[in-house]
C-alpha cells in the first residue's frame, strides 16, 4: 500500500492524507487513474425520468476508435433507483477489501471497473424488462453470485445478446428468469453450468490490480 502522505494543520500538526491511504489513485468505482483503460461508464442525467446509460469503454484493447464504446443498456429510472443503492454497498465493500478508495453515483459520468462494470451489466440486463415488482428478488439472487459467476454470465450474454437492442433475446431473456423469477435456487442452477475458473484466465486474476 502507498505510504500515506502527511500534511499540516493550522495548529503546526502533521496529519495523514486520506487521499493517499489507498493502494492506488481510483477514478469512479475502482478505474485505475491511467491513460485510457478498460472500463464501464454509468451515464445518468439530470431530473428524474430520464434513462441511464451503461457503456464499455474498451480503451487502448480496442482495435480501432469506432470500436472503443460499446453501449450495454438502457436501463429507465425507476429500475436505475431500484438497484443503485444496494449496488454501491456491494463494490464499495468490494473495494475496501482491496484498500481503494469508494465511488459513489452522480449525475453525469460514473466511471466503473470493468470487472465490476460487467457484474453491473448482468443484474441491469436481468431487471432491464422485469416485473418491477420482482426487481428485489433479483438484487437477492445477484448478490448471491460470486464475482467468476457474474463475470461468465456476462461473457455469455455479451458474446451474441450484449448491444442495447438485444433485451428481447437469447441470454438477456434467460438471465430475467434466472434473477427476477425464480427463486433463489436459481443461482445453484448456474453454478452448475458455469465451468471452474481457470487461474490462467485475465478475468479470475486479482480485483483492481494498478
Amino acid at each position: 500500500m502507498t505510504a500515506r502522505a502527511a500534511k499540516s494543520d493550522p495548529s503546526g500538526a502533521r496529519s495523514p492524507d486520506k487521499r493517499d491511504s489507498y493502494a492506488h489513485r481510483t477514478l469512479g468505482f475502482g478505474v485505475p487513474a491511467t491513460s485510457n483503460p478498460h472500463h464501464f461508464v454509468v451515464r445518468i442525467p439530470r431530473g428524474n425520468a430520464a434513462a441511464v446509460l451503461i457503456c464499455e469503454h474498451l480503451g487502448m484493447g480496442s482495435e480501432t476508435a469506432r470500436e472503443q464504446v460499446i453501449d450495454r443498456v438502457l436501463l429507465e429510472r425507476h429500475r436505475w433507483t431500484a438497484i443503485r443503492a444496494e449496488v454501491q454497498r456491494a463494490f464499495n465493500a468490494r473495494l475496501k477489501e482491496h484498500d481503494l478508495a469508494p465511488g459513489a453515483w452522480k449525475i453525469g459520468d460514473t466511471p466503473v471497473d470493468r470487472l465490476l462494470g460487467k457484474e453491473l451489466c448482468v443484474l441491469a440486463w436481468g431487471v432491464e424488462r422485469l416485473d418491477p415488482d420482482k426487481i428485489g428478488v433479483a438484487i437477492r439472487n445477484w448478490l448471491a453470485l460470486r464475482p467468476e459467476e457474474r463475470w461468465w454470465l456476462f461473457g455469455m450474454t455479451a458474446v451474441a445478446t450484449g448491444g442495447i437492442q438485444d433485451a428481447d433475446k437469447g441470454w438477456r431473456v434467460a438471465l430475467r428468469y434466472a434473477l427476477g423469477d425464480v427463486a433463489q435456487n436459481a443461482v445453484q442452477r448456474f453454478r452448475t453450468l458455469s465451468a471452474k475458473p481457470d487461474p490462467q484466465d485475465p478475468q479470475t486474476l486479482p480485483l483492481f490490480d494498478d
